[in-house]
């Protein structure tokens, strides 16, 4: 089997209020493949799929890769985002934040060269 890519999901309680929280996040509006899912493709390959699933809102959890993580918390800090858990050693630094549903998203920039891809 070879896999050439992925996509993170996650499950949110009402799709339109959390388009509209994630697009504040990711910068930008994301594509609507169908009425229930909006997805984001990022330059370096990836992406992330928010879809609407009430059942599984607020147990799902993601990692989003970043540059600047100072930058990022920074952004999450002016849209009033509660910054959680925060953590560095050599290899990277990371943040913890919650969506709308309680799901949870890290924040990571890599400081190891081996890690950033």
């Amino acid at each position: 089997m070879s896999i050439d890519n992925a996509l993170a999901s996650v499950a949110v309680k009402d799709i339109d209020k959390a388009a509209a929280w994630y697009a504040q996040l990711l910068g930008s509006s994301g594509s609507r493949p169908m009425p229930e899912v909006v997805e984001w493709m990022f330059p370096r390959g990836g992406g992330l799929q928010v879809y609407e699933g009430a059942k599984r809102a607020g147990h799902c959890s993601f990692t989003l890769a970043v540059s600047d993580l100072e930058e990022v918390v920074g952004k999450l800090a002016s849209l009033g985002v509660p910054i959680g858990d925060r953590t560095a050693n050599g290899r990277v630094k990371t943040a913890m934040v919650k969506d709308p549903d309680g799901n949870s998203i890290a924040i990571a920039q890599a400081s190891d060269p081996s890690l950033a891809r």
